[in-house]
């Protein structure tokens, strides 16, 4: 039996790779059976390189560079195009990027199915899945997101117009990634909490309790129109609590 080395297979791999990528983000002329074709190839490929014998199965290999496509398709084609836009714009270009993103995870994790069924589970590491989720959370969705949000947000409690439609679809992104509390919810309560004590010092004892209840309605109304259900709860005590403390 042939054997197919590292560097040999994974220039294949990668060109697949490139291929892809090209059909995913289009216009491409590729029927669909010619993606088909070159997802099969893929995983033929990637099989050949994980089912090998030692010193040649390359199972830990295929999964590092796995990442590192993500990683430099991140970098190279997604984190300029956000980088160079501001506000909303910023905030439009994760959101279509996203789109793409997905369907092209899962095909990759198609291609190298064969990891998630034997290497993956024997040295307890992170799904295929995961890995392209983890990727897109680091490399895009820390990049001022979160602090756009949090403005735009600020802007409407101030009176301003915004897409809530668009706030609603950012915000699905993280609850995609799995990291909505842990990388929006929680700096936004605080920032809500701040926002609050700041803004209470200035109500008149006369106005406080009306203005402190037309709050609270706005904010359970911003739950309804993008923020999760599950924040209600947690943002309407913070709101109320910081109005009582400042009453």
């Amino acid at each position: 039996m042939n054997v197919l080395e590292l560097e040999e297979g994974w220039e294949t791999i990668q060109t697949g790779i490139t291929k892809l990528i090209d059909i995913l983000e289009g216009p491409d002329e590729s029927t669909p059976q010619a993606e088909v074709n070159l997802i099969s190839a893929l995983y033929n490929t990637v099989y050949a390189m994980v089912t090998q014998k030692d010193p040649h199965n390359y199972s830990e290999e295929l999964y590092e560079r796995y990442e590192g496509v993500y990683v430099d398709y991140l970098k190279s084609k997604v984190l300029p195009s956000v980088q160079e836009k501001h506000g909303v714009s910023m905030l439009q270009e994760p959101v279509k990027r996203w789109a793409t993103y997905k369907v092209m995870v899962r095909k990759l994790c198609t291609c190298f199915l064969y990891l998630d069924r034997y290497y993956i589970p024997r040295k307890s590491l992170p799904s295929l899945s995961d890995v392209g989720l983890s990727c897109f959370r680091k490399e895009i969705m820390k990049v001022g997101v979160k602090d756009s949000v949090i403005a735009l947000i600020n802007h409407e409690r101030e009176g301003g117009e915004i897409d809530q439609a668009l706030l609603k679809n950012v915000l699905q992104v993280y609850v995609d990634l799995k990291s909505y509390v842990n990388d929006f919810e929680t700096a936004f309560l605080n920032d809500t909490a701040d926002y609050y004590t700041q803004i209470a010092s200035s109500w008149s004892k006369e106005d406080y309790a009306a203005k402190a209840e037309e709050c609270l309605r706005k904010e359970k109304g911003r739950v309804t129109h993008y923020l999760e259900s599950s924040s209600e709860e947690k943002l309407l005590k913070r709101v109320q609590d910081v109005l009582n403390a400042a009453a």
